[in-house]
């Protein structure tokens, strides 16, 4: 007498045997997933006018895009998705100092042959924030920019204090990165 399975048996069977299988396209999906960390300096220089806009420029930072993928096995055709994860500012000088200079703050990035973008902004910034701030960000797909060799940061802020000092800011971000798996 011959054996026929029913639909259930193999349905019951294709669904243990997958599960190992997705299981598996989860973890390597994580292998492709990773964050991209850059650093940058900039100063506020003294001034003597407060509830004025103005902007200061981030000298070209460097995305070393092409090592940086391939450390992660993965090339820049392969990129799907790069999302800006966190954007936060250290004050470094003055020592003494905090943020309570900043009434509003708004970052832009731009690269060559693409339009600026808005990525990150605080609003109403409190009296005492220390010398930490956290921004919010946008929730953009900013794989373009991060792929190029070089891009560049556009900080606009307005003051509600008079400064005497140059204020030297570090401005750290982390972007998301996320590429296809081979052959996906």
């Amino acid at each position: 007498m011959a054996f026929y399975p029913s639909f259930r048996f193999i349905s019951f069977l294709f669904t243990i045997v997958s599960l190992p299988i997705l299981s598996n396209c989860k973890k390597i999906d994580k292998l492709t997933q990773f964050t991209l960390s850059y650093k940058e300096r900039v100063v506020v220089p003294a001034t003597a006018s407060i509830n004025l806009p103005f902007n200061l420029f981030t000298p070209d930072i460097t995305t070393n895009s092409e090592s940086e993928f391939e450390v992660h096995d993965t090339r820049k055709e392969r990129v799907e998705n790069i999302r800006l994860k966190t954007l936060n500012l250290t004050l470094i000088q003055p020592s003494n100092g905090q943020f309570s200079f900043l009434k509003s703050i708004t970052i832009y990035i731009s690269a060559e042959g693409l339009p600026e973008e808005k990525i990150a902004w605080k609003d109403n910034i409190p009296a005492n924030p220390g010398k930490q701030l956290e921004l919010e960000t946008a929730n953009t797909n900013l794989r373009d920019y991060i792929k190029k060799d070089k891009f560049k940061l556009r900080i606009a802020l307005v003051t509600d204090e008079v400064l005497t000092s140059d204020q030297e800011v570090e401005v750290h971000s982390a972007f998301f990165v996320d590429a296809r798996v081979l052959g996906q």
